[in-house]
């Protein structure tokens, strides 16, 4: 038998496949198609979990994934447990084992309950007005605490062993939720041929008419109309059908994130299965058919286990087959509460009461309850819950006071009405509107190409319902470029009708400062905390959310929100539309890592990024450094060697000869076409016009602000080409940089962007015997200083392959930077390598690069800048257009701060003390011996041993630092102050003569 609370002749789970499944080590037995909670229901289990912060127990509240209560750890083995996983959605599979959280011993005996007896201690906002004194105990006492106390679940400790998946899809319709409204619009959109995509997250579609009894549509019951339609799209080429399928985010321009379930309801997943798979759907058009979410009714100790939605105890009965409780108590405000009351009662399960609060209300399922038997209240509430670990009562008294009853029950189903599921909507960017006679938050400005149907949409009634998606999904399928298609209609033959219901709290909420009548569920937020942040100033509900975290927890207030609004604009006295609303924010529901994340973790969660030569240096025993995704050789050791060595070695032998240094990571980006000389005058402090083709020339980027934003130097190959390189980290952005101006400020301009970087391997040869190196090499490029100057590019060949060679430094040395198609990378410097091995040459990597280029003052952006760094405070000046009258970054470049005196400037410092290398970020003062804090005129940017001087070196930023040349300033470190003295940036060849050998 698979548990005491099981009908067998209720529900559609076949008896004959039973699963063995395990809670807090308790062995039970299930059904094949049981939920975790509809498992332990039948079972007779309901106290599942314990609250946040009082440690009150709790049960399952609902059947879907507004579950606020039962959170439990899902473990498979050590490494495969998942926290704060909802009981409501998770289906049953043979071995399951399930473990509660937040409690300690046990979950009937919580040491932490102890909470709720303090519960005046921690009332609403508590944690903005404690923990200040003594302040000492901060950090010894209440974050220890405070971190141990945090938290639902416990943290999985070990590598994830499950791998999961992501793709891409396209379509015309995607349409999200798999109720009679989804469905409905998917089948008049695939009848015009469009691609549709029909995702749901359960795993049966249907949505409400899984409990819906009696639902009628073409004849059929409303659940196998539902499975027929469904497996009719499934059938269909130009359809795609998505269970177990979430989506959980809406973006912009119609780009929907989906998680797929795959494996998790696997007793034994197969290996080649993922265990999540990540959709990310573009669509033209998107039909939201996301249903409403029922609402609890809000009185004194409605959280006690056996306490749920009669919408979930519904589904319980009519779709899994069990029943919720043997004597049960019923309280509402609307109609649909009546007809699970109705339907248990005709499986044979006792209903004690119906008590609703309203006074006089009539309709067909109020008068088949009263022939059946049920006793009715009308105008009355339930003031109070009995019971402590489950519901053993509820206390009944008139609604505008009396004498009280209090009547025997084992669960309470509870309805205050159902709240339209705006979450994608909202998070679609559209603005909801509050309709003031059903007092719901409906669909109210599109902000995408989106419709809104069914409940979600306010729409009542199930023949309104279907009528109005069919015809929404034969319009997006045009609005796409369908044809149009001429399908039937689903007809609706009976259905369920529902009235309003109310928000906020029912009299049973009792006085502001004794009962606990809940709101959240899962953070313990009760009607007083919403009373008592609106009495402590309160005004916006956003603040009355984060005073009392009320829908802040990990259903986002799916049953709450509208509720707390509710109490909140009655203590106000203000209009519920005046009060606000709070903002629906992605997930829709909880993401795991790995779904979002997929194959991007240990070697591959950043992609590593290879330059063609990368095998060479390898082979040569490199040490690499990662910048940004690249693997570049930081430098190149011999036997005996370590990094100070080498590096001192490669910089002399570039002094002395000649080194070879990949620098194929530099960006590289293609400006073609007939404005492109404007292009780049615009974006570009420098002049462009009339820079002549073979000619190279170095090139400042600042954004708005007239900070500098990269550099580089740029080639111009033809009248309409240029070929631009950027630092290797800069990039990407630079591309964006130029794509954004392009686009949005510059579209007149007919030019083309386009990203060369992986295209071309890059050899910097640089040295006094560079040339020699290279000029064997080469095929028509006259090399001579006449023919090639420096700060030239000319293209012709080198080792038989088309070359793109620059004359160029970033040593200050005689310099070449050879561009070769990647695929001859290795092989061009192979060949060079060769060459160089008869002068000397050696192989240098980047700490020497940085060395050399630190030597001559050449700056690096990014590192001798700090996004507040202008021109004219890195002493570029001479690259700022003087007679250019527009540029990105012209103005911010005339604010009085930016050329106010005082600013820091780039200025080069040596330690009085030749053999101390200043720490790169150490701050910089003028008095050493002022008190602390002291004040910090400046910080050190670049600080480097260089063998070529015989002495360390650095580069600062300095506050007025060119007015300071010759003047000692100190930079205090722990263990000591060095002095140090301030100097111009070039430390090697001040005069530039070895440019030309």
């Amino acid at each position: 038998m698979s548990g005491a609370f099981r009908i067998p002749s209720a529900g559609r789970l076949r008896q004959a496949k039973t699963a063995r499944f395990s809670f807090d080590g308790q062995s039970y037995v299930g059904i094949e198609g049981d939920t975790l909670a509809s498992a332990l229901l039948a079972n007779g289990v309901h106290l599942v979990g314990r609250s946040f912060k009082y440690h009150r127990p709790r049960g399952i509240l609902s059947a879907g994934a507004e579950e606020p209560n039962a959170l439990v750890e899902i473990k498979r083995d050590a490494a495969r447990k998942t926290p704060n996983v909802r009981a409501t959605v998770q289906e049953l599979y043979d071995g399951l084992a399930a473990q509660s959280q937040n409690r300690w011993p046990s979950l009937s005996f919580d040491v932490s309950a102890v909470n709720d007896i303090a519960s005046p201690l921690f009332s609403a906002g508590f944690y903005y007005k404690t923990f200040m004194w003594p302040k000492a105990a901060w950090k010894s006492l209440y974050e220890p605490k405070i971190r141990a106390a945090a938290g639902l679940g416990v943290s999985p400790d070990k590598p994830d062993p499950d791998h999961y998946s992501s793709r891409y899809a396209h379509c015309d319709v995607l349409v999200l939720g798999g109720g009679a409204a989804g469905i409905a619009a998917a089948l008049a959109a695939a009848e015009t041929g469009a691609r549709v995509i029909l995702a749901d997250e359960q795993a049966d579609f249907g949505g409400s008419l899984r409990f819906e009894s009696g639902a009628r549509i073409d004849g059929q019951g409303g659940f196998a109309w539902a499975q027929a339609a469904v497996a009719k799209l499934a059938a269909m080429d130009n359809v795609r059908v998505l269970p177990r399928t979430t989506a959980f985010g809406y973006y912009a321009q119609n780009f929907v994130g989906l998680v797929e379930r795959v494996s998790d309801h696997l007793s034994t997943p197969g290996h080649e299965l993922p265990r999540e798979r990540l959709w990310q759907v573009r669509a033209k058009r998107v039909v939201l058919a996301s249903g409403a979410i029922e609402r609890h009714m809000v009185f004194a100790d409605n959280d006690r286990p056996g306490v749920m939605l009669a919408g979930a105890a519904r589904t319980y009965l009519n779709h899994y087959g069990v029943a919720v409780g043997r004597n049960v108590g019923v309280y509402t405000a609307n109609d649909s509460a009546y007809a699970a009351a109705i339907d248990l009662k005709k499986a044979g399960v006792n209903v004690a009461a119906i008590v609703d609060l309203r006074d006089n209300p009539t309709g067909p399922v109020i008068d088949e309850a009263r022939a059946l038997g049920i006793e009715i209240n009308f105008g009355r509430a339930v003031i109070r819950a009995g019971g402590k670990l489950r519901v053993s009562s509820m206390t009944v008294q008139p609604k505008n006071g009396g004498g009280e009853r209090t009547i025997p029950v084992d669960a309470i189903l509870m309805s205050a009405g159902w709240t339209p599921s705006v979450h994608l909507f909202s998070q679609s960017r559209g603005k909801v509107a509050f309709n003031d006679e059903t007092k719901r938050f409906v669909p109210g400005t599109y902000a995408q190409d989106c419709v809104s149907v069914g409940a979600c949409n306010g729409t009542d009634g199930l023949s309104a319902t279907i009528d109005e998606a069919y015809a929404a999904g034969a319009k997006a399928a045009r609005e796409a470029g369908a044809k149009t298609a001429k399908g039937a209609k689903p007809k609706v033959d009976a259905s369920e009708s529902w009235s309003r219901g109310m928000l906020g709290a029912a009299p049973g909420a009792g006085a502001d400062t004794t009962v606990k009548a809940f709101v959240d569920f899962q953070n313990d937020v009760t009607a007083k905390d919403i009373r008592q942040a609106v009495h402590e100033g309160m005004r916006s509900i956003e603040h009355v959310k984060r005073f009392t975290t009320n829908g802040m927890a990990t259903d986002q207030g799916k049953t709450s929100n509208m509720h707390g609004l509710a109490i909140a604009a009655e203590t106000l006295g203000k209009p519920i539309p005046e009060v606000g609303l709070t903002t629906f924010r992605a997930p829709y529901t909880p993401v795991t890592f790995g779904a979002i994340v997929s194959h991007a973790r240990g070697p591959l969660f950043d992609p590593t990024r290879k330059t063609a030569i990368h095998p060479w240096a390898e082979a040569q025993g490199a040490v690499f450094e990662d910048v940004g995704q690249w693997k570049r050789a930081w430098y190149f050791p011999k036997a005996g060697e370590d990094m100070h060595a080498a590096v001192d070695r490669e910089c002399v032998a570039v002094r002395n000869t000649a080194g070879l240094f990949d620098a194929s990571t530099l960006g590289k980006i293609e400006v073609v076409g007939p404005d492109a000389a404007k292009f780049m005058e615009l974006l570009y402090t420098n002049p462009w016009e009339k820079l002549e083709p073979g000619r190279c020339r170095y090139g400042i980027m600042l954004r708005e602000d007239g900070f500098i934003y990269d550099d580089g130097v740029v080639g111009r190959l033809a009248p309409d080409r240029f070929h631009v390189t950027t630092t290797t980290g800069g990039a990407p952005r630079v591309m964006n940089h130029m794509e954004d101006y392009l686009q949005t400020e510059f579209p007149h301009l007919n030019v083309w962007l386009t990203s060369i970087t992986e295209q071309w391997a890059v050899i910097a040869v640089q040295g006094p015997k560079s040339r020699d190196i290279i000029a064997p090499l080469v095929e028509g490029i006259d090399m001579s200083d006449e023919a090639l100057p420096h700060m030239s590019v000319r293209e012709g060949k080198i080792c038989g392959v088309p070359t793109r060679l620059f004359r160029m430094s970033f040593t200050g040395e005689r310099g070449f930077e050879v561009n070769v198609p990647a695929d001859y990378g290795q092989a061009v410097w192979e060949a060079l390598w060769a060459e160089g091995q008869k002068h000397g040459a050696a192989a240098y990597g980047t700490e020497a690069m940085h060395v050399l280029r630190a030597e001559k003052g050449y700056i690096i952006v990014g590192q001798d800048t700090d996004g507040t760094v202008t021109p004219n405070d890195a002493g570029l000046d001479w690259a700022v257009g003087k007679k250019k009258t527009d540029f990105v970054g012209i103005r911010g470049l005339t604010r009085p701060d930016l050329v106010a005196s005082g600013r820091k400037q780039l200025v080069g410092l040596k330690t009085k003390d030749p053999k101390v290398v200043l720490e790169e970020g150490a701050q910089i003062v003028e008095d050493p011996k002022q008190a602390i804090p002291m004040k910090m005129i400046g910080h050190v940017t670049s600080s480097y041993w260089s063998q070529n001087c015989g002495r360390s070196i650095a580069l600062a930023l300095v506050a007025g630092g060119r007015d300071r040349m010759g003047d000692t300033l100190y930079v205090p470190m722990p263990d000591g102050v060095i002095e140090v003295e301030v100097t111009g940036m070039v430390f090697f060849d001040e005069t530039g003569g070895r440019l030309n050998g």
